[in-house]
């Protein structure tokens, strides 16, 4: 029985606060879906390969537990460690592997719903906005507030909140080019 990947967090972020339940139920929720991983990663090795990377898998989970960052998903995290034991595996056996992203489409496809670092992205940028412009965007953008609603409280016509809303964005556009 696979959970969501929030369900999977919650589970991580309890067995790290010290849930000896939670660690076991998200051990016993993720081992097979690893076993999956492992195996369509390295379909050239014999299935006791598989589960010897297996518990190289869980071992490493357990040893670097404290390297996830409890905001993120925790789902790429432990794919990364399957992975990379994988191409040990190959390694050890002096075998090379070439692993392609595409590889990985279906195990690492976004969920669909609000992209987990969004929230965080945008109010980093709006934070480098001046005050005025950053109560804008705010107020229209993400409370949904009226531009005359807006444009009353700060003293600005709904035509002037308009334009500055527009710059603002621009502005944030610009920020965020690399």
């Amino acid at each position: 029985m696979s959970l969501p990947d929030d369900d999977w967090t919650v589970l991580m972020r309890a067995a790290i606060a010290g849930d000896g339940r939670a660690y076991a139920r998200f051990l016993r929720i993720a081992t097979p879906v690893l076993r999956c991983v492992i195996r369509a990663k390295g379909s050239n090795l014999t299935r006791e390969h598989h589960e010897d990377i297996l518990q190289d898998v869980l071992l490493a989970l357990h040893r670097k537990r404290d390297t996830w960052e409890v905001g993120r998903p925790v789902r790429p995290w432990l794919y990364a460690i399957a992975r990379h034991k994988v191409v040990d595996a190959f390694r050890a056996r002096c075998t090379a592997v070439h692993v392609q992203i595409t590889d990985f489409e279906d195990v690492l496809a976004a969920e669909d719903g609000p992209d987990p670092l969004a929230e965080r992205d945008v109010t980093s940028l709006i934070g480098r906005l001046d005050r005025r412009s950053a109560d804008i965007v705010r107020a229209i953008e993400l409370e949904d507030e009226r531009t005359a609603t807006v444009g009353e409280r700060l003293g600005m016509t709904e035509g002037a909140v308009r334009v500055a809303l527009h710059r603002a964005i621009k502005r944030m556009a610009a920020i965020a080019r690399p």
